[in-house]
C-alpha cells in the first residue's frame, strides 16, 4: 500500500513538472510517455532491462518521422565518427578477410607495420597468442584485438609466401589516417582526375593537395567524380564546392518548420572558377555530394554527368544522449540555390518503400533510358545565369544522362564478387608472381599498357567458382564437374569476362600500387567517366550543354 502511495505521489510530481516545463496541453504525450516508463518501473510484474526499453521505444519513436532521423547506440556512434573524422589508432594495414584469413592488401606509408617489415600479401594467423585464423570469427572482433589505444603494443604471428615459419612483429599501435580521396591523376594532358568516396574531416586539405599536384602537372580542366559518395560533413561539401564558385554565391540553404532559413555561401576567390568542371553522380551519390552537384549546375558552372542521384536532402542534427549514445534527429530539408529540394519523397514510418527505390528505379527503366524519367512542370526550375531547365523532386539530374549498362552484369560475376572469389584469385596470383611482376613493370604505365589477364588466369577464377560451390555442398561427392559449372555459367563468363578482366587487372594493380591506381584502370571502361573526358575536351558539345551556345 505504502509502495502504491509513493507511487501515485510520484505519478503526479513527475506530471506537474511537465506541465509546467511545457506550458500547455500540445504535450501530454510526452507526459503519457514519462508515466508509463515509471509504471513499468515501479508496478510491472517482472524485472525489465529499463536501458533496453529505452532504447527500443526512442527506435519506434524515431521510425514513425522520417527515413534518417535514428538511434545509435555507443557503439554505432563510435563506429560512425571514425571514417568521418579522418583516423583511428591501430597498426596500418587495409585487409581482406578470405575464407577465414586476414590478408593484408597494403601497408600503409610510414604506418606503424610497415616500420616493422610487414608487407603486401602477409597473412596474419595470430594476434597476441589468439588464432585468428581458420577460426571463422567476426571481422569486428578482429578489428578490436588489432586496434587500441596509440603507444600500446599488439604481438602478430603473419604467413608469408616462401617462408613456412610464422613470423612474429611487435607493432606499437600510432594514428592511422583514413583517406577519403581514392584517386588523383591526370586523364590526358590537361584534365586532371579527383574520386572522393566521402566528405570527411580531412578531404578539404586532401582535395586541395591533390588539387595543386595536378596543376602542377598542367591541369586546366577537371573531373570530379563523386559516383558512389554517401555524403558526410556539410562544411566539408560547401568547402569544396567554395573552391568552383565566386564570392557570394550562394552553395546550399536549409528550413524546417522548427529552423529559420539559413544560406550558406561562397565566401573567398576558390582555386577553379574558370576552368572546365564536370561532376560525375550516379544513384548512390547522396546528400553532401548532392549539395555539390547542385550547387554547380544551379549556377551553370559545371556539367553533370552520371545518373539521378540518391535523393536525400534531410537535415539530421546530431543529439548526444548522456551515456554515449545519440539520436539523430531531422530538423531541416536542403535545398539548392535555385530552390529545388534535394529530398524525394517518402511517406512516413515506411521504410520498406524508401529502401526499395533504386530498385523500383531500376524496374521503371529509369537507369537506361533518360526519357522513362517523369517530372511534372510544378518542380521545373530554371538555372541562375544561363536559364536552362533543371528538375526538382529529389536527387539531382545529371546534364548528360549515362545508361547502366546490365549485360555484362551476370548471375556468376554477382556470385565471384559478393563471395569475394575475385579477391582470393587475385591474391594468390600476387602471392606465386609478386617479384616476377615487379622486375618486369617498373611503372604502372608500362603495367597498364601490356599487362593483361590470360587464360590461365581465367581458369584459375573458375576452378575457385567450382571450390567454393563443392565447399557448399553437403555430399560433395555426388556432385559433377559439368553440374558445378555448368553451360549457363560458361555463357555468363562469356558475357561477362571484359567486366572481370578489367576487375582482375585493377586489382593487380592496387596490390602492386595503391587505390589511386586502381581507379585508373577501372576508369578505362567507366561509361561515365569516358563520357566525361569527351565532353571535357569537346568546347561545342560543353558549351552546348551547360547553355552558353
Amino acid at each position: 500500500m505504502n509502495r502504491l502511495i509513493i507511487f501515485v505521489a510520484c505519478l503526479f510530481a513527475c506530471s506537474h513538472y511537465l506541465l509546467l516545463a511545457q506550458g500547455n496541453a500540445q504535450n501530454q504525450g510526452i507526459q503519457k510517455i514519462s508515466m508509463v516508463m515509471y509504471a513499468i518501473e515501479n508496478m510491472y510484474v517482472d524485472k525489465v532491462d529499463q536501458d533496453k526499453l529505452a532504447e527500443d521505444a526512442i527506435v519506434a519513436l524515431l521510425e514513425k518521422l522520417d527515413p534518417h532521423s535514428n538511434y545509435l547506440n555507443k557503439e554505432e556512434v563510435k563506429e560512425m565518427n571514425e571514417p568521418l573524422q579522418g583516423n583511428f589508432d591501430g597498426i596500418g594495414v587495409q585487409f581482406n578477410m578470405l575464407t577465414d584469413t586476414l590478408y593484408v592488401i597494403q601497408v600503409i606509408s610510414g604506418g606503424p607495420s610497415e616500420k616493422v617489415g610487414m608487407r603486401a600479401g602477409d597473412r596474419i594467423i595470430e594476434v597476441d597468442d589468439t588464432i585468428i585464423s581458420g577460426v571463422k570469427m567476426k571481422t569486428p572482433d578482429i578489428m578490436k584485438r588489432l586496434r587500441g589505444t596509440k603507444g600500446t603494443t599488439v604481438r602478430v604471428k603473419v604467413l608469408r609466401q616462401n617462408t613456412p615459419p610464422l613470423i612474429e612483429f611487435r607493432i606499437i599501435r600510432d594514428k592511422i589516417p583514413i583517406y577519403s580521396l581514392d584517386a588523383a591523376y591526370m586523364a590526358d594532358k590537361e584534365t586532371g582526375y579527383i574520386r572522393l568516396n566521402r566528405f570527411a574531416a580531412t578531404s578539404h586539405q586532401e582535395y586541395l593537395k591533390s588539387f595543386k599536384e595536378l596543376k602542377d602537372l598542367g591541369m586546366k580542366n577537371l573531373i570530379l567524380d563523386l559516383q558512389g559518395n554517401g555524403g558526410g560533413y556539410l562544411n566539408i561539401a560547401i568547402d569544396i564546392c567554395n573552391e568552383f564558385l565566386a564570392a557570394n554565391k550562394t552553395i546550399v540553404y536549409t528550413e524546417g518548420a522548427s529552423q529559420k532559413r539559413e544560406d550558406a555561401k561562397a565566401t573567398q576567390k576558390g582555386g577553379f572558377e574558370t576552368g572546365k568542371l564536370v561532376v560525375l553522380i550516379d544513384e548512390t551519390s547522396a546528400s553532401a555530394s548532392e549539395i555539390v552537384a547542385g550547387a554547380v549546375q544551379d549556377w551553370d558552372r559545371a556539367v553533370v554527368v552520371g545518373r539521378r542521384s540518391f535523393g536525400k536532402g534531410l537535415v539530421q542534427r546530431p543529439l548526444p544522449l548522456p551515456d554515449g549514445s545519440m539520436i539523430r534527429l531531422t530538423t531541416a530539408r536542403y535545398y539548392t540555390p535555385t530552390g529545388r529540394c534535394i529530398q524525394k519523397h517518402y511517406e512516413n514510418g515506411d521504410q520498406d518503400s524508401y529502401n526499395k527505390d533504386l530498385v523500383e528505379r531500376y524496374n521503371n527503366g529509369e537507369m537506361l533510358h533518360a526519357d522513362s524519367i517523369h517530372f511534372p512542370d510544378s518542380l521545373k526550375y530554371n538555372t541562375l545565369v544561363n536559364k536552362r531547365v533543371v528538375y526538382g523532386g529529389g536527387g539531382i539530374m545529371p546534364d548528360y544522362f549515362v545508361p547502366f549498362d546490365t549485360s555484362r552484369y551476370t548471375p556468376l560475376h554477382r556470385e565471384i564478387s559478393y563471395k569475394g572469389i575475385i579477391n582470393k584469385v587475385t591474391m594468390n596470383y600476387i602471392d606465386t608472381h609478386r617479384d616476377e611482376l615487379r622486375k618486369k613493370y617498373k611503372n604502372f604505365e608500362s603495367f597498364s599498357s601490356k599487362f593483361s589477364i590470360n587464360e590461365t588466369f581465367i581458369d584459375e577464377l573458375i576452378d575457385a567458382v567450382k571450390t567454393e560451390r563443392l565447399s557448399e555442398q553437403t555430399d560433395s561427392s555426388k556432385v559433377s564437374a559439368d553440374s558445378i559449372f555448368t553451360a549457363k555459367d560458361m555463357e555468363d563468363l562469356k558475357k561477362s569476362k571484359t567486366l572481370i578482366s578489367l576487375q582482375l587487372k585493377a586489382l593487380v594493380a592496387r596490390d602492386l600500387w595503391e587505390i589511386n591506381e586502381y581507379y585508373r584502370i577501372m576508369n578505362q571502361d567507366n561509361a561515365s567517366f569516358l563520357k566525361a573526358v569527351e565532353i571535357i575536351n569537346d568546347e561545342k558539345e560543353y558549351n552546348k550543354l551547360l547553355g552558353t551556345n
